[in-house]
C-alpha cells in the first residue's frame, strides 16, 4: 500500500475492545510468520485495567498467545498519514485457537450453516453518544430524532465520521442525529456475517478515534445518562441460499415468510434470555430495558411493530428480514451475532416454531416471558441453555462467565453516587 509505513494490527478483546501493536512495515514479514506476543491475560483485563483469574490466564503464569495479520483486511486510515490498519487472529503456539478470540468464534458458529444450506446476512445498526473531554453530553437539544445538520451537531461531526468510515470501506450507508441529545446512528450496510461484526468492530473503533480528535469522546455504553434513553445494537438477519437468493422470503406462505424464518424466529426466541448475556453485556445495559423505553422488555415478535423485542421488517422478496432489537451498543460485534446465530440455527435445525406475533403495544407482561432483568440473572440463563452453550464452545462461555461475574462481584461492593445521594446527608 503505496505511502503506508507503519501497519496497526488490531483484534477484540472480550468486550469488543479493540487492543493492537502499530507495526513498521520492515517488520510486517516476520509479524505474518510468527504473529505479535500479546499476553492471553489481555482477555480478562477489565477497563480498569485490573486482570480477572478467568482459567488460561493468572492460574498458569500469564501466558502468551499470537496475533496474526489478516491482511486482506488491510484499509488506510484516512486520519492517520502514513498507517494503515488490519484485523488480527489469535492462536497458541500450537496454532490453535484461543478460545476466548471473539472473531474465531463466530467463524465457527456461522459454518455450522452449511449444513443447511444457506449462509447468514447481517446488517448492523449502531447508536452512541457524544460528550465533552469532561464526560459532559454534547448536546441538550430535544426533539432532535431524525434530523441533521448543525441544530443537533453544533461541531458538524456526524459529516466528518461518515465521510471517514465510508473511505475506510465500512459499508457505511447514511447517519442522523437520534431521539436524546447528543446520541447518533449510522447505519452499515448488510453483508456475510463475519464481514459485518468486522465492520461494526472497526466502526466503533472509529468513530471513537475521530471523536478524541475533536476534542471529544464517544460512548457506546448502553445507557450513560439517567434521564435520557439507551443505545441499541439492532442487529438486521436474513439467509442467503448458495446462488445469493435469499431463503426468508415466502410470499405463499404465512406472514409473507418462509419456513426457515419462522423457525428461526422460533430458536431466538427460545434461547433469548441467554442471548442476552452476550447482547447485553454489562451492569448497565439493564438500565436500558422496561416499559416504554423503546428498548424490548418481553420475549416476543412482531410484524413491523417496534415495541417487540424481534421486529420483521414490512419488506419482502430480496429485502425480507428479521431485526433483532435486543441488544445494546456495549455488546461485542463478534459475541453478539454469534449468539444470535447460534439461537437461529438451533431453531432451523430443530423446526422451532414461534408463538403468534405480538399485536399492539407489547410491554404487557402477561403477554410473554419478560426479559433477564439484570447481568446476574443473563448469566444464569447462558449457563443453564445447554444447547446454546453447546454450539459458541464450552470454553468461550466458561471464560465470559467467569469474567462477568467478576464484574457483578466488583460493582456490588462499590459505592455509587446514587447511595451517597439518596443516604449520606440524613442517615
Amino acid at each position: 500500500m503505496e505511502g503506508v509505513d507503519v501497519v496497526r494490527i488490531v483484534y477484540p478483546d472480550l468486550l469488543g475492545i479493540d487492543r493492537a501493536k502499530d507495526v513498521l512495515v520492515e517488520a510486517l514479514p516476520g509479524v505474518e510468520e510468527h504473529g505479535l506476543a500479546f499476553c492471553r491475560a489481555v482477555y480478562h483485563t477489565t477497563p480498569r485495567g485490573e486482570t480477572i483469574p478467568v482459567p488460561g490466564g493468572l492460574d498458569v503464569g500469564l501466558p502468551d498467545i499470537a496475533v496474526f495479520p489478516d491482511l486482506s483486511t488491510l484499509k488506510a486510515l484516512p486520519w492517520e498519514p502514513g498507517v494503515a490498519w488490519c484485523l488480527g487472529d489469535a492462536r497458541h503456539s500450537d496454532g490453535s485457537r484461543v478460545a476466548e478470540d471473539p472473531r474465531a468464534a463466530l467463524r465457527e458458529v456461522s459454518a455450522r450453516f452449511a449444513e443447511l444450506g444457506v449462509v447468514p446476512v447481517v446488517g448492523p445498526e449502531l447508536e452512541y453518544f457524544l460528550m465533552d473531554a469532561e464526560g459532559r453530553r454534547y448536546s441538550d437539544s430535544t426533539g432532535d430524532v431524525y434530523t441533521a445538520g448543525r441544530r443537533g451537531d453544533s461541531d458538524g461531526h456526524l459529516l466528518r465520521a461518515l465521510r471517514w468510515t465510508r473511505d475506510l470501506g465500512l459499508g457505511v450507508l447514511m447517519g442522523n442525529h437520534e431521539y436524546s441529545g447528543g446520541q447518533f446512528e449510522i447505519n452499515l450496510t448488510h453483508s456475510e456475517a463475519l464481514d459485518a461484526a468486522d465492520r461494526a468492530f472497526r466502526f466503533k473503533a472509529a468513530i471513537k478515534e475521530i471523536a478524541r480528535l475533536d476534542g471529544l469522546r464517544a460512548t457506546f455504553m448502553a445507557k450513560p445518562f439517567d434521564d435520557e434513553g439507551g443505545s441499541g445494537f439492532h442487529v438486521h438477519l436474513s439467509m442467503a441460499s448458495a446462488d445469493g437468493v435469499n431463503v426468508f422470503d415466502g410470499p405463499a406462505s404465512r406472514y409473507g415468510l418462509s419456513e426457515k424464518a419462522l423457525y428461526a424466529i422460533g430458536g431466538i426466541l427460545a434461547h433469548a434470555p441467554a442471548v442476552a448475556a452476550f447482547m447485553n453485556p454489562t451492569i448497565n445495559s439493564y438500565k436500558r430495558f422496561g416499559p416504554d423505553t423503546l428498548a424490548p422488555w418481553l420475549v416476543d415478535w412482531g410484524l413491523d411493530n417496534r415495541s417487540a423485542m424481534l421486529r420483521v421488517p414490512p419488506e419482502r422478496g430480496a429485502g425480507a428480514r428479521l431485526e433483532l432489537r435486543l441488544g445494546d451498543a456495549s455488546a461485542n460485534p463478534y459475541l453478539g451475532v454469534a449468539a444470535v446465530l447460534a439461537a437461529a440455527y438451533l431453531g432451523m435445525r430443530d423446526g422451532v416454531e414461534p408463538p403468534q406475533p405480538l399485536e399492539g403495544y407489547g410491554y404487557d407482561p402477561g403477554r410473554s416471558a419478560v426479559l433477564p432483568k439484570n447481568l446476574t440473572a443473563a448469566l444464569d440463563a447462558l449457563e443453564a441453555d445447554a444447547e446454546l452453550v453447546g454450539v459458541l464452545g464450552k470454553d468461550l462461555v466458561t471464560s465470559f462467565v467467569t469474567y462477568k461475574r467478576n464484574e457483578v462481584e466488583r460493582f456490588e461492593r462499590a459505592v455509587t453516587d446514587w447511595e451517597f445521594r439518596e443516604y449520606a446527608y440524613h442517615l
